[in-house]
This record gives structure tokens, sequence and C-alpha cells, in this order.
């Protein structure tokens, strides 16, 4: 009885037929192909490899001609003639592409769907497709801001030196505040999640006040040390400061990352660093709060905790808070950089000149 050989794959041609196979982003028929050569790869006959895919031993036989004769590639190529006939011709394609670049619609900011669809008598859908083709989301918008502080790469420097060498000795802790934070009571009660169903709660709430939560991340175990203070000013800030102070060996050095804030220059600030020398205060550049690891433990904090409270009042919010930290600090971990202050440089410098050059 003769057996079908093994279909001879290169080393490299499977590696790239199996990142096809498991890529989320792959084609469903692109994958269905990669897996018959794959099997065939491995020695499985036709038949055996049509009952395992579900398909024709001919639809095997023919993708295994195919890759055979022009190797992996091939199985991006349909037959010529097949399927629905194209109604869009290039030409209107590149029409819709350079629109929704270089130009604005009449008394609108940005292309929709209809509007560039009535502008060159197509469908919403081909419209979809075409973007979609060539990544384009204009009604998506994102911002930014780039730091103007001239001393950028300075301080840069100095923080990201924190991060991924810490000195000898010494704790690094990212210390910003979360201010007015408010206690919102929901005017009604909401309905819980549901299969079918999202959770709701309503739109209008009443107002109970606020707090600020003063947090300092530990950057080598990931732990939070909080403190709700019912007001933002240098006072607060210092009081916060005793406290880390009580709260870290004394043997040790501080090193603090924080923002530009005017608590956190204040005189008196000042002087309370005089009179505790092993504590250092670094300031992240301006515009810059993204380099504050802490920022994005506020993220979580406000994603899990805060978003969807409904609190009776600042004392309910400050024991939500609590119990977030505490429960927070029993599996904390490192929080962990990785970026060189170099990669950082060069993309600002980067977003600089096409900023530049657009004006």
């Amino acid at each position: 009885m003769n057996r079908t050989p093994a279909l001879p794959l290169t080393g490299e041609q499977r590696a790239a037929l199996e990142r096809w196979v498991r890529s989320g982003m792959t084609p469903q028929r692109l994958v269905f192909r990669s897996r018959i050569v794959l099997l065939a790869a491995d020695g499985m006959p036709s038949k055996h490899i049509a009952a395992t895919l579900d398909t024709s031993q001919d639809t095997v036989r023919l993708w295994r001609r195919r890759v055979a004769a022009g190797g992996p590639a091939a199985l991006m190529k349909d037959a010529p003639g097949r399927g629905r006939k194209r109604q869009i011709t290039a030409a209107q394609e590149q029409q819709v592409i350079d629109a929704t670049l270089h130009r604005a619609p009449p008394r609108a900011t940005h292309w929709s769907l209809r509007t560039m669809a009535t502008a060159h008598g197509l469908s919403p859908a081909s419209i979809h497709r075409i973007w979609g083709a060539h990544g384009l989301q204009p009604h998506r918008l994102r911002t930014f801001k780039l730091s103007t502080d001239p001393r950028f790469v300075e301080k840069l420097t100095d923080v990201v030196g924190l991060y991924v060498n810490p000195p000898e000795k010494a704790l690094v802790f990212c210390v910003d505040e979360k201010s007015q934070i408010q206690a919102l009571q929901r005017s009604q009660p909401g309905l819980p999640m549901k299969r079918g169903r999202a959770g709701t709660m309503t739109h209008d709430y009443k107002r109970h006040g606020t707090t600020t939560l003063f947090a300092a991340l530990n950057v080598l175990e990931g732990t939070v040390l909080g403190s709700c203070l019912p007001r933002h000013r240098h006072q607060e800030f210092r009081r916060f400061l005793n406290q880390l102070d009580a709260h870290t060996p004394a043997d040790l050095d501080v090193h603090a990352i924080v923002d530009n804030y005017s608590a956190h220059k204040h005189p008196a600030i000042a002087r309370w660093l005089q009179r505790h020398p092993r504590f250092h205060l670094h300031f992240v550049p301006t515009s810059a709060s993204w380099l504050n690891l802490v920022e994005v433990w506020f993220s979580h904090l406000t994603k899990e905790q805060i978003r969807r409270g409904d609190f009776l009042g600042v004392r309910d919010l400050i024991d939500a808070i609590t119990a977030y930290i505490h429960n927070y600090n029993q599996q904390a971990g490192p929080f962990i950089w990785t970026a060189p202050a170099e990669r950082i440089l060069e993309k600002v410098m980067k977003c600089r000149a096409v900023s530049e050059s657009l004006h």
C-alpha cells in the first residue's frame, strides 16, 4: 500500500505556519489551510487530514500541491475568477483613502461612514471595509501632551534611573495625591448584572463631600501606604511624609518620586527635608505624570473601587479606599519599569519633530 509522503517544510516555513495558526488576527481561511499543511508535513495521510478537519480530500490535495510548488505564501492566494466580482475600483478606493487622510467634510471635523459614503456614492458597508483594510478610524482621537520642561532630559534620566538601577540601602517610593475623590450616592439602587444584560446604575447622584488620598507606592514590593486627608496643601503633604518616615526603617534612605505640584516645593517642605536628610525628592518633568508609577495604581483604584461605588458619606468612601489598599497589599508585586530613558527620549523627539512639521 502506497503511503503519501510527508510534505517537506523548512524550519522557517513551519514556524511561519504555526504563528499564523496561533495568532488571533489571522483570517480563518488562512488558519484552516495552514492546519492542513502542518498535518501533511507531519506525514498524516490526506484521508485522515480531511476527516480531522471536516473537509474533502480534494481540498487537502489542492493545498498540498500549492505549498509544494510555491511555499506557505501560496496559501494566501485564491484561484483567479473565484468569488464575487469586484464592484469598487482601485481608483475609487484610493479616493476614499485620500479624502479620509487629507480632507474634512463640510461643516464637520471628521468623516463618518455615512458622510463618506454619500460623498463618494458608495454604501456605508463599503466605506467600513475600505477603512478596516487600511487601518483608518476617523471617529477615534487620542490626546497627547509634550513636556516643555527645560530640564526634561535631566529629570527623565533621574527618575528612570531610580526605576532600573535603584541606589543601595535605600527605598524608592512613587508619591502623589489623588485629590477631590467624591463620595457619590446614587439616587436609586441599580439592577444587578444578569445573563444578557449589564448591571445598571443611575446617572444622577447625591454629593456627600470629598477626600484626598495621599499614596506612596513601594517600587520594590508594589505595596502602597495610603492616607485620606480632608485637604490638599503642603501641611497635609508634610503630615504624610511624617507617616512615611515612621513606616520605613530609619537606617535606609528614602527616594520619593513626585510631580511639580506647589505643595511639594513649599518652603515648609524644604525645611522638613533639611531636618530629615535621608529623604530625597525627585521631580518628574512637567506634563509627564506618566513617569510616576503610582498613577498606574490610581487607575486601578478608580476602576475597581471608586467609579462604580455607591457611598453614603465621606467616611464610607474612606473605609472603602482603606479596605482596597489592605486587600491590594496582600497580593502586591513589584512594579517593573522596562523602557530605558534613551528609548523614551527618542520617541519624544520624534513626536516633537512630527508636531513641528505640521505647523
